[in-house]
């Protein structure tokens, strides 16, 4: 991997440092309550719509005409190779965050205990601003005093992730966890440089 120039690297936050499984089956036990089917039903459906680039709860609850039920942060869990990624990373590089989060970024990943690895956090409910919209990594890399061409985003989402950071100059890595790995790639501004399946093959790549 290419990292001349590099010195910051941006990570999105849920299925990318945070794994959201409990978060969406808590979301889908709920869904198929509501709408009287079976939980295998629901996870079914969306995920034929995760592939087809679909946010596919989203368009469940649309099928069966009932509210999404809440996100539930208490369910998030850090993977267990994220801290080891962060401690071998913070050798290297500052670290920072860019994701679309309810307030309280910060404290939960004080929680998490990995915000001490953390150089910059910006989250869109603090922000006002969320991304795909570049103005949310324009924030980031000004309190970074980081041009583009100097920062690598790390993210699960090629709609939310990859493609506005390309354009913005940034390096890109599509990290395949949670249900952003079953997107399928539509033209070259979506091809990300470097495709992972973890953090720990991140840390590899990086030859940290």
């Amino acid at each position: 991997m290419d990292m001349d120039g590099i010195k910051w690297l941006f990570f999105d936050m849920g299925s990318t440092l945070l794994d959201e499984t409990g978060v969406y089956e808590d979301i889908f036990h709920k869904i198929a309550v509501a709408a009287n089917v079976s939980e295998d039903l629901v996870k079914e459906k969306a995920t034929e719509f995760y592939k087809q680039n679909k946010k596919g709860d989203k368009e469940v609850v649309k099928i069966f005409g009932i509210e999404s039920p809440k996100w539930n942060p208490g369910l998030e869990r850090v993977y267990g190779d994220t801290e080891a990624a962060l401690i071998k990373l913070k050798e290297k590089y500052k670290i920072g965050i860019i994701a679309n989060q309810m307030y309280g970024s910060e404290g939960r990943l004080a929680n998490f205990g990995i915000k001490k690895y953390l150089d910059v956090i910006v989250a869109s409910a603090e922000e006002g601003v969320e991304k795909p919209d570049r103005r949310i990594f324009d924030i980031a890399l000004e309190r970074a005093g980081c041009k583009p061409c100097e920062a690598m985003m790390i993210g699960d989402r090629i709609d939310n992730d990859i493609v506005p950071a390309k354009k913005l100059g940034m390096k890109t890595v599509w990290i395949k966890q949670g249900f952003g790995r079953y997107w399928k790639l539509e033209g070259k501004e979506q091809v990300p440089d470097y495709e992972v399946d973890s953090l720990t093959e991140l840390v590899e790549i990086l030859k940290v």
